[in-house]
Order: structure tokens, then C-alpha cells, then sequence
């Protein structure tokens, strides 16, 4: 188990060739317990023998430097000792937290990555109730020995939701893993045999584009539409399988329009992208739950694709369904994307001009490159 210690730091850093070490330049001094200016805290992180440290730290030390750029302490690597100091007692604490979380990441079988490291300082620096290592850990299905696990702590949460109610509404820009991880608990639930059934659907609107102006027959326009759920069906079981289950009805890919009139039993449903339904789908959808089932809708309100003028069913639900036991809401963010870090920039590029926007529109003081929102 990883061990720390307070020490007293170094008067000089240690030479290079005995060293890795981020941010070395300066002399270090030793802990003064006044708390005097400039005076340094320190501690020293022991790594378990069991863990080899290019496991921890990463090939050629880049999950080292991914933390030596997140924070402005000084950090040297000896054999399985790491040393870190800093002025700040609460940055040195939070970097000596960090690695302690990331070697029970790796006691529960992670594989540290560069996104891996990014959510785990993000979370400590949240200073959340909730332990990274437990966080990341979660295990939801394994497949070709890969596991789905949540990324985060919007993610985490997001599941807990799923597991506690019967209509759980998954919202947030793309990359955050609202829809993939629905599907996944959705398989996790069908193995468990917690359900009979699998039903995933999505309203058959494309972004900018009208089916009707398409090629092909009504199956063919829709198969390339509905075929992201079959993407990440094939991500979580074998072909053979999801044959098995299509050909048996267990599992069923389907346009919205299909669900009408009917009433899905012992089902896990699944609407995807239900920003581009209207008030009256969305109605028609959640209305088709049955006993022992649950239902799961996700999507984005900041991409609606629906005709100028149609209000999205996914944007006024909270107002006629936020008081109802039973249902939850769970509101993902920038900071859950998992995708390429670009990815998390973009969004949160696109949500403050959006409050701009928005700002301008009320006729509020126009957010300039110094005030927060701007560009």
C-alpha cells in the first residue's frame, strides 16, 4: 500500500543524473513550521515495490509531466520515492493525494493514460466527497478485454442515477459519454438478467439534412441513421451474440415512430438524441414504459435539429416532469468529455459564446477578453 511522509526539503535538488525531476530549478529549503514567507512544505510519496514505476509515471515520464504541468510543485523521482514540495501546503497535499489515488488505480487493474491523469487532477482539485480510485475504478462490462467504466465524476454520478430510477434524463454536450454509457448499463442489465429486453431508439431527424431527399427505401434511409447504437453494440458484445439477440428479439434498434402504440415490458429503453424530439414525442415516448422496465434519454439541447419554430421536447421536460418521483436529471459538462481533449476545449469555447450571446440578448454589459466569457 502507498506510504507518505512528511520531510524536510532538500538544500540543494538532487543531481540530474540521480533525478527526474519537473520543476528542480531553485535552491529548496526546508519546511519552517512559522509558516514564514516563501518557506516550503514537503512529502515523500513511497511507491509499493509491486508497482513498476513507468506504470505510474508513464513511458518516458509524459504521465509525470502531464501532472508537473497541472501544478507548480516541485517533483523528483528516486527509485520508488517521490518527493514533492511547494509554498502552497495545500498544492503539496493535493500532488502527494494524486499519486497515492493514481497507485489504487493500478491496484484495481487501471491502465494509466493521459486522459486518466486529466480527470484525476481535475477531481482533486474538485475537492469532491468521492475518491478518484473509486471513481475510475467502477467496472460497468468487459468486452475483448477492454472495460467500460465511467471517466468522472458527472459520469459516476450519472450512473448512480440510472441504477435508482425508473426515467433518468442524461443531458450534456457531446463526448461525454451520456449515450454510451446508458447502452452499456442497458447491456449490464440485460446479462444481469435484471431485464428481457433491450430497446434503443432515436428520432429519425438528421442534422441539416431531410430523409425524404435521401435515396433508397424508408429501411435504407433510416439504417445509417440508427447505425451509432449499432456501433456501440458491437463495442460490447461478440457478433454471434448480438445475432442471437437481434434474431430473437431481445435487442431492437428502432426509429421513434416505431414505439407508438405500444407498451415495453421487463425492457431497458434507451432514446438517443432527444433533442430532436417534440413535446408530443416525448410524451408518446415515455408513456410506452411498461412494468419492471426503465428508460433512459439522453441528448444534447445546445444541437437541436427540429424545424424552425418546433420546440424540443427535451428542453421544456424538466419543467412538467422535475417533481416527479421516480425520474431524475443528470446534467453532464465540459469536464466529462472523454473524448480528445480538443474536444473539451470546443465545448467550452461554444457554451461562453453562448453566454454571450444570451447576455447580449438580455441587454446586459457585453463580456470582454479580460471578463470571464470572453474571447
Amino acid at each position: 500500500m502507498v506510504s507518505r511522509h512528511p520531510i524536510a526539503a532538500e538544500a540543494d535538488p538532487p543531481a540530474a543524473d540521480e533525478d527526474r525531476a519537473g520543476h528542480a530549478s531553485g535552491a529548496q529549503r526546508s519546511e519552517q513550521p512559522d509558516g514564514s514567507p516563501g518557506s516550503l512544505t514537503a512529502v515523500k510519496v513511497l511507491v509499493p515495490g509491486e508497482h513498476a514505476m513507468v506504470s505510474l509515471l508513464g513511458t518516458r515520464d509524459e504521465l509525470l509531466k502531464v501532472v508537473e504541468n497541472a501544478f507548480s510543485a516541485s517533483i523528483h523521482v528516486r527509485g520508488n520515492e517521490i518527493a514533492i514540495s511547494s509554498s502552497d501546503p495545500d498544492e503539496t497535499d493535493q500532488v502527494a493525494q494524486l499519486f497515492e489515488e493514481l497507485v489504487l488505480l493500478l491496484e484495481h487493474g487501471q491502465t494509466l493514460d493521459r486522459a486518466t491523469v486529466r480527470q484525476t487532477v481535475r477531481m482533486i482539485r474538485a475537492d469532491d466527497d468521492e475518491r478518484p480510485s473509486e471513481v475510475l475504478s467502477e467496472a460497468l462490462i468487459t468486452h475483448r478485454g477492454r472495460t467500460i467504466r465511467p471517466k468522472s465524476i458527472g459520469q459516476k454520478r450519472y450512473l448512480d442515477q440510472i441504477r435508482e430510477h425508473t426515467v433518468t434524463f442524461g443531458i450534456g454536450p457531446a463526448g461525454t459519454g451520456k449515450t454510451y454509457l446508458a447502452m452499456a448499463a442497458a447491456v449490464q442489465a440485460l446479462r444481469a438478467k435484471q431485464v428481457n429486453r433491450l430497446v434503443l431508439t432515436r428520432p429519425a431527424i438528421e442534422a441539416g439534412e431531410r430523409l425524404g431527399f435521401l435515396p433508397g427505401t424508408l429501411h435504407e434511409k433510416i439504417d445509417p441513421y440508427l447505425k451509432p447504437l449499432w456501433d456501440a453494440l458491437h463495442d460490447m458484445m461478440e457478433a454471434a451474440e448480438l445475432i442471437d439477440h437481434v434474431e430473437r428479439g431481445t435487442i431492437e434498434v428502432a426509429p421513434l415512430a416505431y414505439m407508438r402504440g405500444r407498451t415495453l415490458n421487463d425492457a431497458f429503453i434507451v432514446l438517443d438524441e432527444a433533442q430532436n424530439t417534440t413535446p408530443e414525442q416525448m410524451k408518446m415516448f415515455l408513456t410506452r414504459i411498461g412494468f419492471n422496465s426503465k428508460a433512459v434519454v439522453t441528448g444534447d439541447v445546445s444541437q437541436v435539429d427540429l424545424p424552425s419554430g418546433t420546440r424540443s421536447g427535451l428542453k421544456i421536460v424538466r419543467e412538467i416532469l422535475g417533481d416527479i418521483d421516480g425520474v431524475a436529471f443528470s446534467w453532464l459538462e465540459a469536464g466529462d468529455v472523454v473524448r480528445h481533449h480538443i474536444v473539451q476545449r470546443i465545448v467550452e469555447a461554444y457554451e461562453a459564446w453562448d453566454a454571450q450571446r444570451e447576455q447580449q440578448a438580455a441587454g446586459g454589459p457585453v463580456p470582454t477578453s479580460d471578463q470571464p466569457g470572453g474571447g
